[in-house]
């Protein structure tokens, strides 16, 4: 009872309930929710570049870096919003890995899109239970905490992918993104994966040693569900000669566009083929064991295994500079062992889930 009533003033303190009754399509929610964003920017509550993330009183500290790599302009980029609309007990965390001629351009327009929109489906779907006349708080079970954020971003996802399609100053049709984000919510975590960009906790076992936990699954091609999928949409997978083992999406009669991952945003020119934005959507619990959360690129796992990953920020003295040097690791690492190759572009962030000072420490 107690965590669903800090929902419901949380929400009081974010939106009325007068704009979610009176906003019909959802515009006046969406509005709100973006004058949200600019005053969390204002308050320095919202960082979209490497740096920090430190709330005072918060149990959340994150740090993000990202670093171009050698294809051009960078088409990584990173969100973390503290406070998550106005609520004191949320914070929203993104990283998004553009491809294709547009794709530094995609991946931006997501991340400025994803947020407001996911908090504008989340207040409609609270306070729609709020006035039905026949809402039991009791009663009501089956509109669990996980349930409501899963809609939430199923319904943000693909919001998010129309507009993109329909924007008139930005081509997606040969270009994309991926998408990895989640909600902090107290104790609780919601993830919502789209492409192969990854998540993977820190946290200690019951020996003590701190181990690597991946909650998010890579979507590549090759995967068995992600393959018929798009084979039953007459989309093709296969690897090139020259790239043995990474497999790729194309189309029925041409060698385009060749996406190494199986869902994005944007890609307009395979949609029908098979390639989806729709997001895998899972849940945590944080235990007092759990130590921070890592969202990084590809340009990461690539050369970097999860339990590199953990043991390089736990061993950071400074929290501030933890993804830093996770990505001057990878950066050493592509040169040792991809010699020859242009470096991908290596971005991540870093979620510490409690206080320094705290007793889990």
């Amino acid at each position: 009872m107690g965590h669903w009533s800090s929902m419901f003033n949380g929400l009081a303190r974010s939106f009325s309930i007068k704009k979610v009754k009176n906003s019909g399509n959802g515009v006046v929610g969406r509005e709100t929710a973006e004058s949200l964003a600019k005053d969390a920017k204002k308050n320095d509550l919202i960082l979209r570049s490497s740096g920090i993330v430190n709330v005072g009183g918060s149990k959340n500290f994150a740090s993000v870096c990202t670093r171009r790599g050698q294809k051009g302009v960078n088409q990584d980029c990173c969100i973390v919003w503290e406070e998550f609309g106005c609520q004191p007990d949320m914070i929203f965390c993104g990283i998004f890995d553009g491809h294709g001629p547009w794709g530094h351009f995609v991946a931006k327009k997501v991340r400025e899109s994803m947020p407001p929109s996911l908090l504008c489906n989340w207040q409609e779907t609270l306070s729609q239970m709020v006035l039905d006349p026949e809402f039991d708080l009791d009663v009501n079970k089956k509109m669990d905490w996980f349930n409501i954020w899963k809609q939430s971003y199923l319904r943000t996802c693909a919001t998010v992918d129309q507009e993109l399609e329909q924007h008139r100053k930005i081509d997606a049709y040969n270009s994309g993104t991926t998408a990895l984000s989640f909600v902090r919510q107290g104790e609780k975590i919601i993830i919502a994966n789209v492409g192969d960009s990854r998540a993977v906790l820190g946290t200690t076992s019951d020996d003590g040693d701190l181990v690597a936990v991946q909650l998010t699954i890579d979507f590549k091609p090759n995967l068995p569900q992600e393959a018929e999928r798009i084979m039953q949409c007459n989309g093709r997978v296969f690897c090139l000669d020259d790239e043995p083992g990474v497999h790729r999406v194309w189309l029925p009669d041409e060698e385009v566009p060749g996406l190494a991952m199986s869902r994005a945003f944007g890609d307009y020119c395979i949609k029908d083929f098979g390639l989806i934005s729709v997001p895998e959507v899972t849940q945590r619990n944080i235990t007092s064991k759990d130590q921070f959360i890592v969202l990084a690129t590809d340009g990461v796992w690539d050369v970097v295994s999860n339990q590199e990953a953990v043991e390089i920020i736990s061993t950071s003295l400074d929290r501030g500079k933890a993804a830093k040097k996770l990505v001057a690791h990878a950066v050493r690492e592509w040169k040792r062992k991809r010699r020859g190759f242009a470096m991908d572009d290596i971005s991540a962030i870093c979620l510490f889930l409690h206080s320094p000072f705290s007793s889990s420490q």
